[in-house]
């Protein structure tokens, strides 16, 4: 029985699309290209993945697992003779446990679609991003995404109780631990977040629930140096007392590309400061919360820490700050970016930005550059757009000068993105060998065939 077959009668017709099919869907987020692949299969449920991947593993076939196509990374890219596996079924919200405070879920469920389910019960799914209409949970947990508000609550990895996954062989590992604390031997689950894929195909998720925040206070604040970004950070994270939930930093030109046109956005406060900073906090007490906040706020500009700040009066005002940080699609007019991610000391970051930007006319000629990030999580997101004919040309040189300088300090290249093929050649950057070589032999030991997302990573 060939392959079309095997895989038919295992999903069913509707649930199976040819090559041809394949090659007319997207390719995701800011891709101009579109899918390739063999097949691709929408199991409904984790037997179905298992049995797709018991006939995968019998005949030595590829797979490459597919969530939201939000990746950055080409992690999800399919070679021509391999399948792709899509969990767009599989997408039931399966319980809600507001005592336990968790939630179990299929991995195809959006992330959005779950922070509304939960607010129902008065309960909060913190990871958010940017993606979070597209970008599925079992994404999330594969590429351990961050987000906005890492700096309070963690990554991905901090929100996964249980998981279950499905092996190279079909094996169904279901560990759908739904307790906080459990040192019951080895937290298999922590094998599989962040793997993007390459050792198991991640199908159910336990994830912790947090009590939903009532209030939520923002200011968009403009400084003079990047000192003073620095210094009010730890004010803020100080005095706010734990409830400090986003710290996000803008570089002007980023501010200019988000409140100019062709983009919509409005500028809260004057154009031409040097840093912007988001800040966000998130509490119960709407009396005391925002006497705090503004009490934290004044003590800044009265210590000259920022210079000029709009504070938010309405939920309106919050949800203007936070689409200009999250507008970053305004990167996309004017020619392509080449798009980084990378996470370094704090202390590192300005002399970064100052080096770079000074280079990059030698090095590429015409181009724009961009800066903004998660700063409280040490996560700096850089774009460069370059001109579409010097696209090609210009992408290693701008590589290089991006993560060669990240070595110096053990940075990483990949803050939140992963790894895929994007980034492979510089893995050694921020991994050593030894480093490596177990991530080999995990590798070997769990996919001994190669066929779960070949060549990503590693």
């Amino acid at each position: 029985m060939n392959l079309t077959e095997s895989l038919r009668r295992i999903v069913g017709d509707t649930a199976f699309l040819g090559a041809a099919d394949v090659a007319t869907r997207s390719a995701g987020c800011l891709r101009p290209d579109n899918l390739q692949a063999a097949a691709l299969v929408r199991p409904a449920n984790t037997d179905e993945v298992s049995q797709v991947m018991r006939w995968c593993f019998e005949n030595n076939i590829g797979v490459v697992t597919h969530g939201g196509l939000t990746g950055l990374v080409h992690g999800g890219d399919a070679k021509p003779d391999e399948i792709i596996l899509s969990l767009e079924r599989m997408r039931a919200i399966e319980d809600i446990d507001p005592m336990q405070r968790t939630a179990t879920v299929q991995a195809g469920v959006v992330l959005q679609t779950l922070q509304e389910a939960v607010e129902q019960h008065d309960l909060a799914f913190p990871l958010d991003l940017g993606a979070r209409g597209s970008a599925t949970l079992g994404g999330n947990a594969a590429t351990n995404a961050g987000g906005n508000r890492v700096i309070r609550y963690g990554m991905t990895r901090e929100m996964v109780l249980g998981i279950e996954v499905v092996m190279a062989d079909g094996t169904i590992v279901s560990s759908l631990n739904h307790l906080i604390k459990n040192n019951a031997g080895y937290d298999l689950k922590h094998l599989f977040i962040g793997s993007e894929g390459t050792l198991g195909i991640i199908t159910r998720l336990v994830l912790r629930l947090r009590e939903k925040p009532t209030t939520t206070n923002m200011a968009f604040v403009g400084l003079d140096s990047f000192t003073a970004v620095a210094g009010f950070l730890k004010h803020m994270d100080r005095t706010l007392g734990g409830t400090l939930s986003a710290f996000e930093v803008m570089w002007q030109s980023f501010y200019h590309l988000v409140t100019m046109a062709p983009a919509r956005g409005q500028p809260p406060i004057a154009q031409d400061y040097p840093y912007y900073v988001l800040v966000e906090s998130q509490g119960a007490d709407r009396e005391l919360d925002t006497r705090r906040f503004n009490s934290a706020m004044e003590a800044a500009l009265e210590s000259g820490l920022i210079v000029d700040a709009a504070i938010s009066q309405s939920d309106a005002d919050c949800h203007a700050f936070w689409s200009l940080r999250d507008d970053v699609e305004q990167v996309m007019h004017g020619g392509l970016p080449v798009v980084f991610d990378i996470s370094l000391p704090i202390s590192e970051m300005d002399n970064f930005a100052d080096n770079f930007r000074a280079a990059l006319p030698a090095a590429i000629g015409e181009h724009k550059l961009w800066i903004f990030g998660h700063l409280g999580d040490g996560n700096l997101h850089v774009i460069v757009q370059v001109r579409p004919q010097d696209y090609m040309a210009s992408r290693p040189k701008i590589e290089a000068l991006v993560y060669s300088p990240l070595a110096a300090f053990r940075g990483s290249v990949s803050a939140e993105h992963g790894i895929g093929l994007e980034k492979k050649a510089y893995l050694k950057v921020s991994r050593g060998e030894t480093e490596i070589a177990l991530m080999r032999t995990l590798k070997s030991a769990l996919d001994p065939k190669g066929i779960l997302n070949s060549g990503k990573i590693l």
